[in-house]
């Protein structure tokens, strides 16, 4: 390829210039510049893709996009040397005597616009899109990013980076998501950047005029998304890149891990502790020590003398087995991958050929190259010794990728699905593309779902992976920044995201652990995890006063199970967070933004989960536009107020919005034992309408992707006073014989099925279980919450629709 400008300036900021030229295509248009090419094309109504490059030819982008280009343009017209183009959302007007952008809704109110001088400009190799700064403007965005909700007045670096016990305001992190959102006036808008080298995000530091998004090099791509809702922008940034496929059942269990569980007896007392205690729980985690001297497709014989027949053993009481896999291959002439990788021209390597080496854990290491087919091909294979043994998950760490030292030479070569690029643009997305390898080798189990976990990754990741926040620490601070993490990963398009519970680093208090837990019990992955050469950091590690505070958050998690998994099959489908932060339902409430209230987030589409420190007995929260409920009292609240909670260790404060319908199950041991046959639906009085997605699979097939399924839209009219069931999709049979509904705010004296009576009860309500009185001092005892009386009635599952009416 070959410039079409003058050779680079290093020194002076140049701009695109004036358009010398432009013509319409089936998508939109394309052009040229003083200073280069530029494209113009529609995804979507509420979607237009701008690309500009120096270059003869605009510079691939392969991982990230999974959509096609569509033909929305209503309208394009040329007026007083500006181009107006119209698409069923956005108007955009690109200024032909300067390079600039304005983006605009259809009553004419400015989305976003280039700063009028700078607009798309180079600074050497170095691109960057100018922005102007909106009144009041607020960002939000960029997936695994630390501080607060508001990005407003911070700049951020995409480079996947190695960072153990980072700060809660530390940057880079591990996984780099360039996309971000614009909220001012009452209107939202999002901008992904598709541009794998180091890019910095800058929304106003040290600077009152602009916000910009810059690349060390390649070409300006982004992506404008502009729609009613934060929802449906999410949603419409989830087309582009994709969504997450369904996971395992158990993949939504608790998972046990440390650095490391071995030998094998251990990994087998470890089991059976949390069956003779009672603590539900579906995985164990094999760390590095599992491995003969940390290599990679191998176990160590004397720790682990028969893998095989220890899994299965878990298998047998409920356990699911994932091993970690760390990309580096040990340089070692007898070492079988190593010897295939040399072979076959796996490796990443310098430009003159030879093999680039850098050290990690097996000392000096070779490094494939996921961006190249054969390597992912290569490597999938490979897992086969995992799956043979019968291994059901795999996680990849490392895989920044990382090596002691932390500077990868960027000379080093990656093929880049036949490119060739340097490390400069690689390195973001070797991670994503280990994952998606990984992915493709788990389905050497069949029929069964892959789960892979993953440290680092890039846009589009959730494709293929759940992601963790790394190596954090077992502070307070810590523990309420891993909710922002997830959270903001949630609203950058990756739902299935978790943190350490207890803290990776350092050893969590009594009481951190607990509270810990109990929020854990409320994100999408619910995993604890410790450092070598620490104290015990097992549920039941902290004395017996937190063993039963955790056993008790863990059985609602598992209560929680059919709500959960609908709440997975929507993301899913939609793209949407499993955990929300406030800001998506309600972006303009600046109430959501106030650092007093930026943890708390939305659990599905019902419970409002308000996380608070340890060391606190009552805390202020702030529930939202709405009606209330308290899950653990009953209490009633009105929305659009600040409140006092109280908010003992083991009471985590969580609200149920009214109007909602809460599935829950009987309690169970682990996601491969069958619950009892009764569906009990929680139903919320509200203000308006309220509708779940019931869905039920058998947890762990594909067949759900050929209709093998039972789902069912459900709705609760509280002011009409019925329940509606709409007649089931799907060829699965549910395993709930019966549901029991439980009515909560409502005063019900009759109810009917299709004008058939039935029969009402009442039954005390408790989602936690009482905790015992350790302390002998009664001042010293728990308090223990129940909702207190509700009515309840009792109805068959039937297929087909029908109406539950009462009064």
């Amino acid at each position: 390829m070959t410039t079409v400008s003058n050779p680079v300036n290093h020194t002076q900021n140049r701009t695109a210039g004036k358009v010398l030229s432009w013509s319409k295509t089936s998508f939109g248009i394309k052009g040229k510049t003083e200073l280069g090419n530029f494209e113009i094309s529609t995804y979507a109504d509420s979607t237009i893709r701008v690309r500009m490059s120096r270059m003869d030819e605009f510079s691939p982008n392969p991982y990230s996009v999974i959509a096609e280009e569509q033909a929305c343009i209503h309208s394009l017209e040329e007026i007083n040397q500006q181009l107006v183009i119209k698409t069923g959302k956005i108007i955009l007007v690109l200024n032909l005597n300067q390079w600039a952008i304005k983006f605009m809704d259809h009553d004419g109110n400015v989305l976003n616009e280039d700063d009028p001088s700078f607009g798309i400009s180079w600074l050497g190799t170095e691109v960057t899109n100018y922005k102007k700064l909106q009144d009041g403007e607020k960002f939000i965005g960029l997936g695994e990013k630390t501080g607060g909700l508001n990005r407003a007045g911070q700049a951020f670096t995409n480079w996947n980076t190695d960072y153990f016990a980072y700060g809660t305001s530390d940057d880079p992190l591990y996984m780099s998501i360039p996309f971000y959102m614009g909220i001012h006036h009452q209107k939202a808008y999002g901008i992904f950047m598709d541009n794998t080298y180091k890019s910095v995000f800058n929304f106003g530091a040290s600077n009152r005029r602009f916000s910009y998004f810059s690349a060390d090099d390649g070409d300006m791509d982004y992506y404008f998304i502009h729609d009613d809702t934060i929802s449906k922008i999410i949603s419409a940034y989830s087309h582009l890149t994709g969504t997450m496929e369904m996971p395992p059942l158990w993949s939504l269990g608790y998972q046990q891990c440390r650095y490391s569980y071995y030998p094998e007896s251990e990994v087998k007392t470890l089991a059976q502790t949390f069956r003779d205690k009672d603590m539900p729980a579906d995985v164990i985690y094999l760390d590095i020590h599992h491995m003969e001297n940390y290599k990679v497709f191998t176990f160590d014989k004397k720790n682990f003398p028969d893998p095989k027949s220890l899994i299965q053993h878990l298998k047998a009481k409920g356990f699911r087995v994932v091993v970690i896999m760390d990309p580096g291959i040990k340089v070692e002439k007898t070492y079988e991958p190593y010897q295939e990788g040399e072979a076959q021209n796996l490796f990443v390597k310098y430009p003159d050929g030879e093999i680039y080496e850098g050290q990690v854990w097996p000392g000096w290491c070779a490094f494939p190259d996921f961006t190249a087919e054969k390597t992912r091909i290569w490597w999938a294979e490979k897992m086969a010794y995992y799956t043979d043994l019968g291994v059901d998950g795999f996680w990849t760490d490392m895989n920044e990728p990382a090596s002691w030292g932390q500077h990868t030479p960027n000379l080093i070569n990656f093929d880049y699905e036949g490119e060739q690029v340097s490390h400069r643009k690689a390195r973001n997305i070797y991670g994503m593309q280990m994952a998606r390898a990984a992915q493709e080798g788990a389905k050497h189990q069949g029929q069964q779902r892959p789960f892979v976990l993953t440290r680092a990754g890039f846009a589009g990741i959730q494709r293929h992976a759940a992601a963790w926040t790394g190596d954090n620490v077992s502070s307070e601070e810590h523990m309420l920044a891993g909710i922002r993490l997830v959270n903001s990963l949630g609203i950058s398009g990756v739902p299935f995201a978790g943190y350490d519970v207890g803290g990776f680093c350092g050893e969590a208090s009594k009481s951190l652990f607990a509270r810990w837990m109990s929020i854990a019990t409320f994100s999408p992955l619910f995993r604890a995890h410790s450092m070598i050469n620490s104290n015990d950091a097992e549920p039941w590690a902290f004395g017996e006063e937190v063993e039963e505070i955790a056993k008790t958050y863990m059985k609602l998690r598992y209560r929680l199970l059919p709500f959960i998994y609908a709440a997975f099959r929507q993301s899913s489908l939609t793209g949407l967070p499993i955990v929300k932060s406030l800001v998506v339902d309600f972006p303009f409430d600046h109430k959501v933004f106030d650092g007093r209230f930026e943890n708390q987030y939305l659990f599905g589409e019902s419970l409002l989960v308000i996380p608070v420190e340890s060391t606190k007995n009552i805390t202020k929260a702030y529930l939202p536009e709405g009606n209330w409920y308290h899950l653990f009292t009953g209490e009633a609240y009105a929305g659009n107020q600040e409140v006092y909670l109280d908010c003992p260790i083991n009471y985590l404060p969580v609200m149920v919005k009214g109007g909602s319908i809460i599935p829950m199950q009987s309690a169970i041991a682990h996601t491969g034992e069958t619950p009892e046959s009764t569906l009990s639906l929680h139903l919320f009085a509200g203000e308006t309408t309220g509708t779940f997605h019931y869905y039920e699979d058998d947890g762990n097939s594909l067949g759900y992707q050929n209709g093998d399924y039972f789902q069912r839209k459900i709705h609760l009219d509280s002011k009409q006073s019925f329940v509606h069931f709409e007649k089931v999709e799907g060829s699965f049979s549910s395993k709930f014989e019966e549901i029991e509904l439980i009515f909560h705010g409502f005063d019900i004296s009759e109810a009917s099925v299709e004008d058939s009576a039935i029969n009402i009860s009442q039954k005390e309500i408790a989602f936690l279980d009482k905790i015992s009185d350790f302390d002998p001092l009664p001042d010293n005892s728990l308090p223990y919450y129940t909702c207190g009386n509700k009515s309840t009635l009792r109805i068959p599952n039937s297929k087909e629709a029908f109406t539950v009416k009462f009064n």
